[in-house]
């Protein structure tokens, strides 16, 4: 007979069934550690190449900041107002991109630090497992 869930009725069981089924759960448990340990591995390795990448457009953005700045020194020295007003702002939204995008990584890589890692589950499972015996 079988349960709402799907699952078969274990009462009416022999203890020598149950305990002949056990071998297969152990191996269920170590094959679904396994595929968790791999989702882990997959999520994480996604999160520090996106990471990683906003990290990169930061630099990149700062990188091409630095001729920003040279243009305000240059037209502030000319004192022409207009010019290095304009090259003041230009370098402040580069800044302030450049901040938006570091930020972007920093986050992408606490999200990855936040995951559970599948070899503390795996402790937990056979320490579980330990105090059961």
């Amino acid at each position: 007979m079988t349960t709402p869930r799907g699952f078969r009725d274990r009462a009416d069981d022999s203890i020598f069934t149950l305990v002949g089924e056990i071998p297969e759960l152990v191996r269920n448990l170590v094959v679904a550690e396994i595929d968790a340990a791999k989702g882990w591995v997959k999520r994480t390795a996604k999160d520090a190449g996106i990471g990683a990448g906003w990290l990169v457009a930061a630099l990149v953005v700062l990188f091409w900041s630095i001729p920003a700045l040279g243009a305000f020194i240059i037209a502030g020295l000319s004192s022409w107002w207009p010019v290095w007003l304009s090259a003041l702002v230009l370098f402040l939204a580069m800044l302030l991109l450049t901040g938006v995008l570091a930020l972007f990584g920093i986050l992408r890589f606490r999200r990855m630090a936040k995951a559970e890692n599948p070899a503390e589950a795996l402790a937990k499972d056979v320490e579980a497992i330990r105090d059961g015996l």
